[in-house]
């Protein structure tokens, strides 16, 4: 129960980490979230077999997580635990793509591994840019972005009560989970039979939960709208950060730059 207790903790550990008071996390959210929007559309615009161009969008995470004094091991261990996802997509290109592309020595390296390792690499580089943007602007924040930048306000609402939703979720489970480890000392009541009536019943307590939720909102004011403490201003230093970074993934995107460098080394040396 602790464990589970630690897990739910640690979700909202990134919104701790937005309160920070760096030039990055002062930003108007607008900026860095179109910045990390051009960032993954031109990440994922690679063709399958593309590793090597892939290699010099690390700088953008790297940089905001020094810049923004975020922990790097908490953000490794998020994308860690989502891996899977991406692991599990790619694992049978080796199977159906097996046209040799590369040599190495006695090595025959198939198009499939290729375009399966560039799959865990984009999946690596847009999951941890988003969660380097909520870790430095919060999921609030993140979300009122999104209505200013004119996505419809009903998606953003529900976008927002997911997020929060989650909670209350994890919330519901311990309660049962304690109960049930207190009933049957933490070693019985684990058959599917029970698990699928916990679930059931934590779908419904779940419903019942988030309604009181709701109405409690809507007995304090809630009309729709989401608010911030701190009022946006997308000023120069917002418009210097996005066109930069733009310019930089642009540029990427055209020339690839391993490629060059690596042709200007060999040039020099021989």
């Amino acid at each position: 129960m602790a464990k589970f207790d630690s897990q739910l903790f640690d979700i909202g550990y990134m919104d701790t980490l937005a309160v920070g008071k760096t030039s990055l996390h002062t930003l108007d959210p607008r900026a860095k979230l179109v910045t990390t929007m051009v960032f993954i559309g031109t990440v994922v615009s690679f063709g399958k077999y593309d590793i090597s161009a892939l290699i010099p969008f690390v700088i953008f995470p790297i940089v905001l997580v020094a810049w923004g004094g975020l922990p790097t091991a908490y953000l490794i261990k998020k994308i860690m635990i989502v891996s899977p996802f991406a692991f599990f997509i790619g694992i049978f290109n080796p199977l159906i793509d097996q046209t040799v592309i590369m040599h190495m020595g006695s090595l025959h390296i198939t198009g499939g591994w290729i375009s399966f390792a560039s799959i865990l690499l984009r999946f690596a580089l847009t999951v941890g840019a988003a969660l380097v943007l909520i870790s430095l602007t919060g999921f609030h924040a993140v979300c009122m972005g999104l209505e200013k930048l004119g996505v419809p306000r009903p998606f953003v609402v529900q976008l927002l009560f997911l997020y929060r939703y989650i909670f209350v979720l994890m919330d519901e489970a311990g309660r049962m989970i304690r109960a049930r480890a207190l009933r049957s000392f933490n070693s019985n009541g684990r058959s599917l039979k029970i698990f699928g009536s916990m679930i059931g019943h934590l779908l419904l307590r779940t419903m019942d939960r988030a309604q009181r939720i709701h109405l409690a909102m809507c007995c304090r004011g809630f009309d729709g709208h989401i608010r911030l403490i701190h009022p946006m201003a997308f000023g120069i230093r917002e418009a210097a950060f996005v066109l930069g970074w733009s310019a930089l993934f642009i540029s990427m995107r055209l020339y690839n730059i391993p490629h060059i460098l690596g042709k200007l080394v060999t040039e020099f040396v021989l």
